[in-house]
């Protein structure tokens, strides 16, 4: 008998030295991935500012996949034609496949889970919380929705969405505080701006389904951070071209330096902007009496704009499941 109990506990005493072996079901810790959402653009020299947000993102989440996501149908359908163009394919020799062959976030995702990918957050590159990042969570809250029988198959560990850069309602991270953090990057502009003597205009692309005036409320922010003549004004939505333009005549300027205040500096930018056509607001501006300066340059290309949604990001994951 004390042969029997002394084998006993000399198993026992091996079963607990002896490190446990993965089972059936155990893959290991989740794996992470991210997937940047932006509007898009199909003008090719515009997508820099899309890779310039990417690269940072990269850089500040090494190991991690970082996935390039359009969530404008339209913008979709024109890279989708030039799959098929050779010719311009080889004028266009520098465009990544990640751009040639961009999907929709909802096609991303599910390729990220079928290769494995269960802890993905997709961080919004919308400049507000308007139509498209409501749509964005919305897709997101549609597969966080999702319930199988059995926990183990369920096809995602973690599903979050990061905000935009001017913020978005709520408590946790006051969308004030993102506006305020925002309106310290455009020191350069308001510089370049003084130089030539010019009050500084910003086209915004704004919404029509959405309020729109929390461009007017940046506006309030930018003009307090610089006291200097600042404006805003929207293709769609509050405020308009006219809405801007009658604070402008206020501010007793002859010159304007115009730019987008867009991620890219796209169709809206180079025509609706700074193009030739009656109805841009470059000519509208110049018939006004001014004498206007167009800079074509994206939101993107600011690498303290490419930083707020590094930041937004990581506030995003570290909510996680690791977190938890």
């Amino acid at each position: 008998m004390t042969l029997f109990r002394n084998s006993i506990f000399f198993l026992l005493a091996l079963l607990l030295a002896v490190p446990a072996q993965a089972g059936h079901h155990d893959e290991g810790p989740v794996k992470k991935a991210i997937v940047l959402a932006a509007f898009g653009t199909s003008y090719p020299d515009a997508v820099k500012s899309i890779l310039n947000i990417k690269s940072k993102v990269e850089a500040a989440n090494p190991g991690v996949p970082v996935r390039l996501a359009f969530t404008s149908n339209i913008i979709r359908r024109i890279w989708q034609k030039r799959q098929d163009d050779a010719a311009w394919q080889k004028v266009h020799a520098d465009i990544p496949e990640e751009v040639l062959y961009v999907k929709h976030p909802l096609a991303v995702i599910a390729d990220l889970q079928n290769d494995g990918y269960r802890d993905v957050t997709v961080q919004s590159l919308h400049v507000f919380a308007g139509e498209e990042f409501n749509d964005l969570v919305a897709l997101v809250d549609g597969l966080q929705s999702i319930r199988t029988l059995k926990a183990k198959n369920l096809p995602f560990a973690w599903l979050a969405v990061g905000r935009p850069a001017l913020g978005m309602p709520g408590t946790e991270h006051p969308y004030t505080e993102d506006m305020a953090r925002a309106a310290k990057i455009f020191k350069v502009d308001v510089d370049q701006a003084r130089k030539l003597g010019a009050a500084l205009v910003y086209m915004g692309h704004g919404n029509d389904f959405f309020s729109t005036g929390i461009y007017a409320e940046f506006q309030k922010v930018l003009q307090a951070e610089y006291d200097y003549p600042i404006f805003i004004g929207c293709v769609e939505g509050y405020p308009s071209f006219d809405d801007m333009a009658a604070r402008l005549k206020g501010a007793d300027r002859k010159k304007v330096l115009l730019k987008p205040f867009m991620i890219v500096a796209g169709d809206h930018a180079s025509n609706d902007m700074a193009g030739d056509e009656d109805d841009s607001w470059k000519v509208m501006l110049a018939k006004r009496g001014y004498a206007v300066t167009t800079d074509l340059r994206g939101l993107g290309m600011l690498d303290g704009w490419a930083d707020i949604y590094v930041d937004h990001l990581r506030d995003a994951m570290a909510q996680g499941p690791e977190a938890k």
